[in-house]
């Protein structure tokens, strides 16, 4: 199991709880959609799986272990197979486009040849080939939303989360973005995917968790087939 929740409460404060009891497992290679309205608990899930933030309540295992039990050495291991896509991009403003790219790669110590070839490749790959040596601010929304795809991929994770990676550019741009994670997720990484636009969520067709002020809905009933009857 790549992801698994069980009994899982976040509480920030005295405030009201983020996340209640909430229990999930993700499994290798899915794609699944995280839906909500804003201030749902969406993006407290997200942290609390990339390791951002501890629970106070409940159990959550990544990769097979149990987070609580892992030491500093083995959590940023476990992270390193993680790529997130953040909901304003947090691209570097002074570094180029093939730099922002390039950075996961240069954090882990990989030969200079191997990163220059893999991220030109990924960028190609995502349409932005011809803008490999151009600023962030050069860029139109949609292309920087390209970009923090590209680098939260760069170095190949098993578990993609991406918060709200349509929320800022239209509709005809969210599509293609859509299908270009898609793509990722046909070659084999898992896919966790935030997002209050319920038109992406229909299209798609994909496992949906949907939190609701901090818990977690059932999942809704199958529609019956035509001429089917009720019990």
């Amino acid at each position: 199991m790549l992801v698994s929740f069980d009994q899982v409460s976040l509480h920030y404060g005295q405030n009201r709880p983020a996340l209640v009891d909430v229990s999930f497992k993700l499994t290798e290679g899915g794609f699944y959609f995280l839906t909500g309205p804003s201030g749902a608990g969406k993006s407290s899930l997200l942290r609390l799986v990339y390791g951002a933030a501890k629970p106070t309540a409940g159990s959550i295992y990544l990769f097979g272990r149990d987070v609580a039990g892992l030491d500093r050495t083995e959590l940023a291991e476990a992270r390193r197979q993680i790529g997130v896509i953040f909901q304003d991009f947090r691209l570097i403003p002074y570094l180029s486009v093939l730099e922002n790219v390039a950075l996961p790669l240069r954090l882990m110590d990989a030969r200079e040849d191997y990163i220059v070839k893999h991220t030109t490749e990924l960028l190609e790959w995502v349409g932005l080939g011809g803008k490999l040596n151009v600023l962030p601010s050069g860029l139109s929304g949609g292309e920087q939303q390209r970009v923090a795809i590209a680098r939260a991929i760069v170095n190949k994770p098993k578990l993609l989360l991406a918060d709200e990676p349509t929320g800022n550019i239209d509709d005809k741009t969210a599509v293609k973005i859509l299908h270009l994670i898609m793509e990722l997720n046909k070659a084999g990484t898992a896919v966790l995917l935030a997002t209050h636009q319920r038109n992406l969520v229909s299209a798609f067709g994909r496992p949906e968790l949907r939190l609701e002020h901090g818990y977690l809905a059932p999942p809704e009933p199958e529609p019956r087939e035509s001429g089917e009857k009720a019990a």
